[in-house]
């Protein structure tokens, strides 16, 4: 049986979600094939098969695996004898405090730069419902967040000096090549990319060298979704 990847869908069927990019990316570095099973944010009843309501969810046979992290880990024990997404133990312990690290200020620090582009790239179901969890959430307007964007894309921006650090001495975070840490992060960066029209990053950013390497990875399946902006 197929394996199957339940994740969001935008407008023109852009794949806009970082979550979704983490395990596209984790089902690519172990050279398996899948099929895209695009939903809609507010089509829960394409998902109750899951007995939850968020993607993206991995259905592998009999199997059904609800989020990011927990896709990783279902491929890397199932998969032993395809390339190691953590590269051992030590590796798959590192990437746990990666992954939270991301999913807490780097993309908290990122949401006020991206969501009104991101709401725009919605069918509009979609997006009165996006906006009305993240205006609930942060108690502002998508428009009032977008206000504060240029001291949150500073912020966002230094958030990530420690990978840029990283970068100075290796290729990628996980060493000579990419792993499930830097899928990570780029999910974060390839977000900005496809949802959204706003450079996140300068354009002489050192990290741009490191996020392109990770489009190109596995066959170019990052490059393949098409660009919102024309930066990368």
């Amino acid at each position: 049986m197929a394996i199957e990847l339940f994740e969001l869908h935008g407008l023109n069927g852009r794949r806009y979600s970082l979550y979704s990019w983490r395990a596209r990316m984790a089902l690519a570095h172990k050279g398996l094939t899948f099929e895209s099973r695009p939903v809609k944010i507010t089509d829960k009843a394409a998902i109750a098969f899951s007995g939850q309501t968020r993607v993206p969810i991995l259905r592998d046979g009999a199997t059904v695996v609800s989020d990011s992290w927990k896709i990783a880990e279902h491929l890397e024990r199932v998969y032993p004898e395809r390339p190691s997404l953590f590269g051992g133990a030590g590796g798959h312990a590192l990437a746990r405090f990666v992954n939270a690290w991301a999913d807490r200020p780097l993309v908290a620090a990122v949401v006020p730069c991206l969501m009104l582009d991101n709401v725009a790239a919605l069918e509009a179901d979609d997006a009165a419902y996006l906006r009305a969890v993240i205006e609930k959430a942060s108690g502002k307007t998508l428009e009032a967040l977008a206000e504060d964007r240029a001291a949150s894309l500073k912020g966002f921006a230094k958030l990530l000096d420690p990978v840029r650090a990283t970068l100075r001495a290796q290729d990628f975070l996980s060493g000579a090549g990419p792993g499930y840490a830097d899928y990570i992060v780029f999910s974060v960066l390839q977000w900005a990319r496809v949802a959204s029209a706003t450079p996140v990053l300068p354009a002489d950013d050192a990290l741009w060298s490191w996020f392109e390497r990770v489009l190109d990875a596995h066959d170019g399946v990052g490059r393949a979704e098409p660009a919102r902006r024309l930066r990368v």
